[in-house]
């Protein structure tokens, strides 16, 4: 566990695609980014402020780290929980994939 607050969990990916690769997962049930009210922006608020934690944890800020949501079998989601990649420590080529 990286991070966690009433919210929001952040642990290490078991498979890593960066020296830094943390998931974080809303507590609240919500199976994917499209399916997310725009009432529930405390959500994306909260996910929003671990991503600037986990930023200041890895002292990224400077250098760079992506942060990701896969939508969807063709975009790569391969649970049915939403949760965000927070992705640091090497140079990401564009586009992805």
């Amino acid at each position: 566990m990286v991070f966690e607050d009433e919210g929001v969990l952040a642990f290490h990916d078991i498979l890593p695609h960066a020296p830094v690769h943390v998931l974080v997962v809303p507590k609240k049930h919500v199976v994917r980014l499209s399916d997310l009210e725009s009432t529930k922006g405390d959500l994306l608020a909260r996910v929003q402020d671990t991503v600037r934690r986990l930023a200041d944890h890895f002292s990224v800020n400077e250098s760079g780290f992506r942060w990701v949501a896969n939508n969807g079998p063709d975009a790569g989601q391969a649970v049915g929980h939403l949760h965000f990649h927070f992705l640091a420590g090497r140079r990401f080529s564009w586009p992805p994939g």
